[in-house]
């Protein structure tokens, strides 16, 4: 397991040893000692599973509000999935910067995304499966979503008219989420 921290603090991508031979393959997919070495101390406490079925489907940008932020160690089991994370933390210096990673069956990565970043994907094939560990209880009082295509942040998603839900389609823009909560206070 190679664990590397991408530009933006705390998050990181792994890549995962794959064992493979006539049968198939076998993969670690988590190791405490491994992430605590890397100083990923972390306590899953959920576990979901999300399936879209079309291509260009997005959800996000997700994030939970203090006390119920959350760190998600996320995994691509089936298809390719364009994951994008935001900078919300309020004292960051990449604050309102965003970065992204291709997950995939076929390249078994990982990304760690740490409490304080909101989070979206858009599938790049039909039929996509995603796990993720978090490392605190979802709390529907407490999820805030930021527009997916907002001109300030501008990200460079992989399709120009996705299949959103409603909530996504009406969520707040960049500049009102500033404007109401300045950033997420993180510990």
């Amino acid at each position: 397991m190679q664990i590397k921290e991408r530009k933006m603090k705390g998050v990181f991508e792994i890549e995962l040893e794959v064992h493979e031979d006539h049968r198939g393959f076998f993969m670690r997919t988590y190791d405490d000692t491994l992430f605590q070495d890397h100083g990923l101390e972390q306590r899953w406490v959920q576990e979901n599973h999300s399936y879209s079925k079309q291509k260009g489907t997005i959800r996000g940008l997700h994030f939970q509000f203090p006390p119920n932020t959350e760190t998600k160690l996320v995994r691509a089991v089936h298809g390719e999935i364009f994951m994008v994370f935001v900078d919300i933390r309020k004292n960051s210096s990449m604050f309102g910067c965003w970065d992204s990673a291709i997950l995939s069956e076929q390249n078994k990565n990982m990304l760690y995304v740490p409490k304080g970043l909101a989070l979206g994907m858009c599938t790049l094939t039909n039929d996509c499966t995603l796990l993720y560990k978090m490392s605190n209880y979802y709390n529907p009082t407490s999820q805030g979503t930021i527009k997916w295509n907002d001109s300030d942040l501008g990200i460079k998603w992989p399709v120009s008219n996705p299949l959103l839900s409603e909530k996504d389609s009406k969520a707040q823009s960049f500049k009102e989420f500033v404007e109401k909560f300045r950033g997420l206070e993180i510990e």
